[in-house]
């Protein structure tokens, strides 16, 4: 279980080479020492992860395979996570962003985004809910977007991708209440990551380290729903509520 002071003894991070899911387990083995199970598709690209989190003081590091898109696959993946034992912190941090004027423009480039950054979600989150019910204890934690408020036009693939994802988790854990799982959606906005290190900045862009911190005392505090840039929750509450000849002269 995670303890008093906020230290869990097992955590599992799906999308095991995620940069911004590493900052996240780097932050609670800041906490002190703990077993780190990386989820990905090839182990190859565990190799870096793997000594990052070592590095970070992990006690133990056991690679699984895992393929998000593999659906069929997810319950015996689980089933092979939970026989080592109990997990105390899941995070949900796999993703493609992709382009989006090529996503919506070409069928298989948008079903393989939807699938990874929706449906595989669903899928590891009815599982993540069903192994920590079963054991009475247990965090969720899951990247969703600013989208989960407002879709934008820019990324709409992908963030209509994401709200769906905000919308699961948020109700997922309120399916969950009194079981002593909890699940924490994040909504992080642009971060400094491997992922969008081909990008400008965009307003309110945090670094991966702003995120894992705000998680960290997220997790500490209970809470269910974070933005991790504070201003974002106005600003995108004004924007939904704008008419669309409006936000079609925007920016976005």
């Amino acid at each position: 279980m995670i303890d008093a002071v906020g230290k869990p003894q097992t955590i599992l991070l799906l999308g095991g080479a995620s940069d911004m899911g590493l900052a996240v387990v780097e932050e609670f083995l800041s906490r002190g020492p703990a077993r780190v199970i990386l989820a990905a598709r090839d182990s190859e690209d565990l190799t870096s992860a793997t000594e990052r989190v070592k590095a970070a003081g992990a006690s133990e590091v056991t690679p699984v395979k895992f393929d998000a898109v593999d659906f069929a696959s997810h319950p015996a993946v689980f089933d092979e996570i939970w026989a080592q034992g109990d997990v105390d912190l899941a995070i949900v941090a796999f993703g493609i962003l992709g382009d989006n004027e090529q996503q919506w423009q070409d069928q298989r480039q948008a079903v393989l985004a939807a699938q990874v950054n929706y449906t595989g979600p669903v899928s590891v989150g009815v599982l993540l809910a069903e192994k920590m019910k079963r054991q009475g204890h247990g965090q969720i934690v899951v990247f969703s977007s600013v989208a989960g408020e407002m879709v934008r036009r820019s990324n709409f693939v992908y963030g209509s991708a994401k709200a769906g994802v905000d919308g699961f988790y948020r109700m997922l854990g309120e399916a969950l209440r009194g079981t002593g799982v909890k699940v924490l959606t994040v909504r992080p906005g642009q971060a400094r990551t491997n992922m969008t290190k081909h990008l400008d900045d965009a307003p309110l862009t945090v670094y991966k380290e702003d995120v894992a911190r705000a998680i960290g005392k997220a997790v500490d505090n209970r809470k269910t729903l974070i933005w991790v840039h504070p201003l974002f929750q106005p600003i995108m509450l004004i924007l939904k509520h704008l008419p669309m000849f409006v936000i079609r002269k925007l920016p976005l």
